[in-house]
């Protein structure tokens, strides 16, 4: 199986262009700041920086709400490919092909990519009193 979850931030804004030919398709070219579970001996969290690739409707999607700083939930697959730089010499690639991206949260106010119907606020959850004690008393 080869499959992918990632929770992160976009690096930097996503590069989208269009395959030449009769089916134009997006290609959208991201990277994800993808914190690590556990702190370093300095007691700092480090990050990996996965390349991304999105296709068609997912690059458009992607191209249009997420920008710089945007946290980003996806799946997809690995894919590892090689080709022989300009020096002559052989580079291998590993990538993420993303096959879904959902929101996840925001970076602060004022997000440029922020959909308002799908990123609840803070404070749009229900605050539940101290002075409840059984869930009967709970209003739902």
């Amino acid at each position: 199986m080869n499959k992918v979850e990632l929770v992160g931030r976009i690096v930097r804004d996503p590069e989208v262009r269009y395959s030449t030919g009769e089916n134009a398709t997006a290609i959208a070219r991201f990277s994800v700041a993808v914190q690590r579970k556990f702190k370093n001996a300095e007691g700092k969290y480090e990050a990996d920086f996965p390349n991304c690739t999105a296709f068609g409707k997912t690059a458009e999607f992607v191209e249009k709400w997420f920008h710089r700083g945007d946290m980003i939930g996806l799946t997809g697959h690995i894919q590892t490919g090689s080709y022989t730089n300009q020096k002559g010499d052989k580079v291998y690639t590993t990538d993420v092909m993303v096959d879904e991206v959902e929101f996840v949260g925001s970076k602060g106010t004022g997000n440029q990519g922020e959909a308002p119907a799908q990123r609840p606020s803070a404070d749009s959850f229900m605050n539940i009193p101290d002075n409840i004690d059984d869930e009967a008393d709970l209003p739902f």
